[in-house]
């Protein structure tokens, strides 16, 4: 059976994303940089057959599929982003002004969603992935994506932290010689 490549893209800009503020459930729009990033990966991607579109339910992730030229995304939950609870909206600057060693990947945010949750959904998308032996293309969020890189590699969850990955950017997850690698990353 072929093995097919998971092909990842993260949203647009929004002004959350530009500013640094965590975004999970809030449901920001695109800035109009984000509508050309978004339209540019179209570009990039045109002529490129998938054996299936996935997209976050969230409108950021959904619209920058749409500008892309994949309207029928199909929605689907696992791929929201990772939940910040009390942080939601809050940079990072912000939430260290009381817990100075605070990161996503060390440990979670008070009422946000736990490492573990985030691997579970990240390894469902993955297997689906795996099981249609050709590529697929996922629209979704920064460190959601950063920790699906990193469930895809095999590793920990907090193993996202060593992949940066920025707004309307193209990342492509392969096999070489039968394991998994990274191919293309934040072009």
């Amino acid at each position: 059976m072929t093995r097919g490549a998971l092909w990842l893209v993260r949203h647009g800009e929004t002004e959350w994303s530009r500013d640094g503020r965590h975004t999970s459930l809030s449901d920001i729009p695109l800035t109009d940089a984000g509508v050309d990033a978004a339209r540019e990966v179209g570009r990039r991607l045109a002529g490129h057959r998938f054996a299936l579109v996935l997209t976050s339910p969230r409108i950021r992730a959904r619209h920058t599929a749409a500008l892309a030229g994949f309207p029928d995304a199909v929605v689907d939950d696992d791929l929201v982003e990772w939940f910040y609870g009390t942080y939601e909206g809050i940079t990072t600057e912000e939430i260290r002004k009381s817990d100075p060693e605070w990161t996503i990947w060390t440990r979670p945010a008070p009422g946000g969603e736990s490492a573990s949750d985030v691997a579970e959904r990240a390894d469902r998308v993955i297997a689906t992935a795996r099981g249609l032996g050709g590529d697929v293309l996922l629209f979704g969020h920064g460190h959601s994506l950063r920790a699906l890189t990193a469930r895809w590699l095999g590793q920990d969850v907090s193993d996202g932290r060593l992949y940066r990955l920025d707004t309307g950017t193209v990342s492509v997850l392969g096999y070489e010689h039968g394991a998994p690698v990274i191919e293309r990353w934040n072009a």
